[in-house]
Order: C-alpha cells, then structure tokens, then sequence
C-alpha cells in the first residue's frame, strides 16, 4: 500500500515499476493463496486506492496460478457489479483480462459504455482475452461499437482487437474493418487494412497498395498486413518501398511466387533433415489463415513443444535447410549458445 501511494503520487515511471514488481512478486509467493486472501479482503475496503491495488493482486495472482482464476474471476465480477471509482475499475478489468475466465464477457460488455475513455481503452485491449468465441457475441458488437468510439485510443486498440486478436470472420466484422480504414487515424487505418488482410477480404489488396504508396505513418502494420496477403499484385508498391529493409523484404518475400515456393521447399527440407537427424523429434509445418505465409512453424516434439518462424529459422541458417535443421537439435539439446533469437516463436503460437 506504501508503494501504491507513493507511485499514486509521483510522476516518475520508476516508481510506477516498483509498485507494479511488488504485486507481481505479492502475487507469485507460494501457491498464490496468502496474496490471493489478502486482495479479496482488500477488494471489500471503503478506500478507493485499497479497493484498487485489491484488484491488482488478485489479477496479477490469477495471472501466475491457473488453478484460481475462476475464484479470482468471481470476485471481481461481484466487484464490478457495486464499484463507481474508474481507477478501480480500470484495474478491476486488467484483472478480469488476467483471469480469462468467458463469464465476465457482460461485465466488460457493460463497461463498453462507461463515460470514461480510459476505461473504455482498457476494455477494448482485454477483451480478447474474455472473448466468447460467438462470430456475433455480445463482445464483438461492443468492439465494432468501440471502432467507432469518439477517443481515437479507444478506436485504435478496438480495431486493433477486433482486426488482429479476434479470428472470428463476419460481414459485419469486416464492414466495421473497412470503416476503420477511413478512420482520421493513421494507427486506426492501418489496423483495419491489416484485419481486413488476415481475413483475406480482396478488398485488402488496392487498399494496401494505396497505403504502401503513401508516406501516412510508419507502415509496419501495412508491411505485415502485405505479407499476411502474399499476393503478386502487391510486388510493385512493395519494391519502391524503403524505409524498414527486413520487413519490406520479408513482404515482398511473401508476395513474390518463386521466392515463397522456394521458401516452402526449404522449410519442408528442414522437416526432411530432422527426421534424419533425430527420428525421435516430430516435425511439422503450418501456414495459419491468419497470419503471414512466412509464419510456417516448425513445431517439435522431445519434452515439450516449440515453434519456429520459418523464414527466419532458414534466415539464421544462411538459407541452408540442412543447417537450419542442425540449429534446431542444437536448441533442443541446450548446445546452440545464447546469442540473440528472433526465429522461435512463444509456446502459445505454435
């Protein structure tokens, strides 16, 4: 409670940290249980700023212990139903965000409409982790309504959420996508030209052609939204291009027929040469809808899964397929030293 006061009224980012690394390791100690007592008896003070760290805790202890996420889920929505403070609720809604339990997709649902633009940032960027899994539930209505929403932040990361974190595909979804790309924000604009992308709508095509033309913004999204695409019509707007080389090139690599088939053909190479090298290891390769062509992953099997971004796997490797393969016995077996990776993907993408 020191360090929330203290970060409550200071201005310096340091202070902010400190909270912020006290109730994350509050909320690790032991098997969550003490920090989890602790927040929900904190959840029910008459001071604002002990209801709020309250609901710091139990959503940072959800977070690191699977096992109460239902319990801490509960709490918060019994929370939510009685709290009026936004900075309450703001942190209240992190939390439901770290406990991923489905049931509070009507408590977020309803804090859509707060009046606060903060808050309704927050619900926006955590609902995705709340989601339904319904092509038209209750939270994808409220982000299409929040693609709309006067706060340009609150656009952003609703298009953001709805365009890149969701999978569902409707007409309704990618009418609100193609509205976004309208939108008086850059960042709004190209959110939904990538959504519209990774849902394969044609429309995407001369949309992405026209934004790789102009100057408006940094462009990564559009360069992933091309890549995601990989269509040969973009190769022209793609190659007078310049200002971020690797991702330019990896959408052109996308995009340019020959030089993908000789990617796929490599990557399988991979699969081909770990089998020879270690029949005990499975290998496989993906190429999700929704993500670039050149996030084929290699996923093997000896203790646990792991992935690979393809093209960079074979980057690392100097384009050899064969030492590729030899790179990844060499990470399974704790032999490939500790330089920088940019090739292996997060448990949970593969």
């Amino acid at each position: 409670m020191t360090a929330a006061r203290v970060a409550r009224a200071s201005e310096a980012d340091h202070d902010g940290h400190a909270y912020w690394a006290l109730v994350w390791e509050t909320a690790q100690r032991e098997n969550g249980q003490t920090a989890l007592r602790c927040g929900l008896g904190l959840l029910r003070s008459a001071d604002v700023l002990e209801r709020k760290v309250g609901c710091d805790v139990v959503g940072n202890v959800a977070d690191a212990h699977e096992p109460l996420r239902s319990e801490a889920a509960t709490a918060l929505m019994a929370l939510a139903e009685v709290e009026t403070a936004a900075c309450v609720l703001l942190s209240l809604v992190c939390g439901l965000g770290r406990a991923q339990d489905p049931r509070a997709v009507p408590v977020l649902v309803r804090l859509s409409g707060h009046e606060d633009a903060d808050l309704r940032r927050q619900v926006a960027s955590e609902i995705a982790l709340v989601n339904s899994g319904l092509p038209d539930g209750p939270d994808v209505r409220a982000l299409i309504r929040l693609t709309q929403d006067q706060d340009p932040e609150v656009r952003n990361w609703a298009a953001f959420t709805l365009g890149f974190q969701l999978e569902q595909d409707t007409t309704a979804i990618r009418d609100a996508l193609w509205k976004c790309t309208t939108d008086e924000c850059g960042e709004v604009r190209e959110e939904g030209a990538r959504g519209l992308a990774r849902r394969h709508d044609p429309r995407a095509v001369p949309l992405i052609a026209h934004l790789l033309d102009s100057d408006d913004g940094s462009q990564v999204f559009t360069l992933d939204a091309a890549a995601i695409l990989g269509v040969p019509e973009l190769l022209p707007a793609l190659a007078a291009h310049e200002p971020d080389p690797p991702e330019t090139d990896r959408a052109i690599a996308a995009c340019d027929p020959v030089r993908r088939a000789r990617m796929e053909d490599d990557a399988w190479t991979v699969v081909v040469e770990l089998d020879r090298l270690r029949s005990d290891i499975g290998a496989a390769l993906s190429s999700p809808r929704y993500e670039s062509v050149h996030r084929m992953k290699l996923t093997h099997r000896e203790t646990s899964d792991a992935g690979y971004d393809a093209a960079s796997l074979l980057t690392r490797a100097d384009g050899d397929p064969v030492r590729a393969a030899e790179l990844v016995v060499a990470d399974l077996t704790g032999s490939a030293g500790s330089g920088p990776r940019t090739d292996r993907l997060p448990e949970s993408a593969g």
